[in-house]
């Protein structure tokens, strides 16, 4: 819900928000590669793209080695607008995390890798099928 209100109050579609989140962590990627990784299909994909680009979020651009294929990244500009919309959530975290000790995130952290290699993986194998 907390992403849902997010891209609600920066005026972005939760589809197109999710892709945004897809481009910031795995790009920059042509937009075949983010198809693959957001499950949607490649037309599909031209709208969000367009809407994302249309509102100062992405930049289309050439790939430098094969000028004929686009690759689409995150503009930094505003980065800090979507940062500021999950500062809240930012704090609460911080706070929850100084009642542990380092031995004790790290701990934390491990499981935490552990459930998301477990997501991962379970996720492949459905999208394998």
């Amino acid at each position: 819900m907390l992403n849902h209100h997010v891209a609600a109050r920066a005026d972005v579609k939760g589809v197109d928000f999710d892709c945004l989140d897809l481009i910031s962590i795995h790009g920059p990627l042509s937009p075949g590669a983010l198809a693959k990784v957001s499950g949607l299909h490649p037309a599909t994909l031209t709208g969000i793209l367009d809407r994302l680009e249309n509102g100062g979020w992405i930049a289309r651009e050439r790939d430098a080695a094969d000028r004929r294929a686009v690759v689409v990244r995150v503009l930094p500009d505003r980065n800090a607008e979507v940062l500021a919309l999950y500062a809240g959530m930012n704090d609460r975290f911080d706070a929850i995390c100084a009642e542990y000790g380092d031995a004790e995130l790290s701990t934390i952290a491990g499981f935490l890798q552990k459930v998301h290699e477990a997501g991962a993986a379970a996720t492949d194998e459905l999208g394998a099928t």
